[in-house]
């Protein structure tokens, strides 16, 4: 069986009736010009990680972060302004993203300037959410659509870690709060970017949240259907 086939199985157009290339019908091309642009992402991604554990120039890698971080907005409007959405991309292109999110926490925890905890919450959500994603399988092929507060949750800790990899300025700490793991807002010196950082996070587990309500929706309605079909 070739991926076509596998895919095929797997997911169905949810508009059968719309336009190829659309949203609602995505074509199964994977040579796409949006496609390209979501592998050169990958690229960029390992590119940026060698140098920045390497301590290579950090205006240097934040630049390759910041590019490859900007096509996750350019391969979605040219996808969909072209009229190219494919199934390959909308698989591909959320993947990409985390691996994205992960090699930023990675170097930033390699280096020592990320506490511990932050990406064991982004990692560990994930984790969570891919193991839900899989047991809904049972109940609908196709996959959860991505929720605009999970982009918005996306750009916060890209936009966060980001300028952590700039690490300018550094201000001193607070002292709003008597723990270690919560730079900044302790008495530790850090760069303002931990806050976003700190946004970011919240609104990431409040996404989570939101996938699994959708989650729980999707397989509810399943089994009422599936019992009304027994009827």
């Amino acid at each position: 069986m070739n991926l076509h086939q596998f895919l095929e199985d797997k997911i169905h157009a949810e508009d059968p009736d719309a336009p190829v290339g659309t949203s609602n019908n995505p074509s199964w091309k994977i040579l796409t010009v949006a496609n390209f642009i979501t592998m050169a992402r990958i690229v960029l991604t390992v590119v940026f990680l060698v140098l920045f554990v390497q301590q290579f120039n950090r205006v240097a890698c934040l630049a390759i972060y910041a590019v490859a971080a900007s096509t996750d907005f350019l391969d979605g409007q040219i996808a969909r302004r072209t009229q190219t959405v494919s199934w390959f991309g909308k698989l591909l292109d959320p993947a990409v993203d985390r691996f994205l999110l992960f090699t930023g926490v990675l170097g930033l925890c390699v280096v020592g300037e990320l506490p511990v905890w932050i990406p064991v919450l982004v990692i560990g959500r994930d984790v969570a959410l891919a193991v839900g994603m899989a047991l809904l399988q049972r109940y609908r092929k196709r996959p959860v659509d991505v929720l605009f507060i999970g982009k918005v949750a996306t750009a916060l800790l890209l936009a966060g870690f980001s300028w952590m990899l700039l690490d300018l300025p550094v201000v001193p700490g607070w002292g709003l709060v008597d723990v270690g793991w919560l730079p900044l807002l302790n008495s530790t010196a850090a760069c303002p970017a931990i806050l976003v950082v700190y946004a970011g996070v919240v609104v990431s587990m409040v996404t989570g949240v939101l996938y699994f309500m959708e989650g729980f929706q999707i397989r509810d309605e399943a089994l009422e259907e599936g019992g009304r079909d027994e009827a």
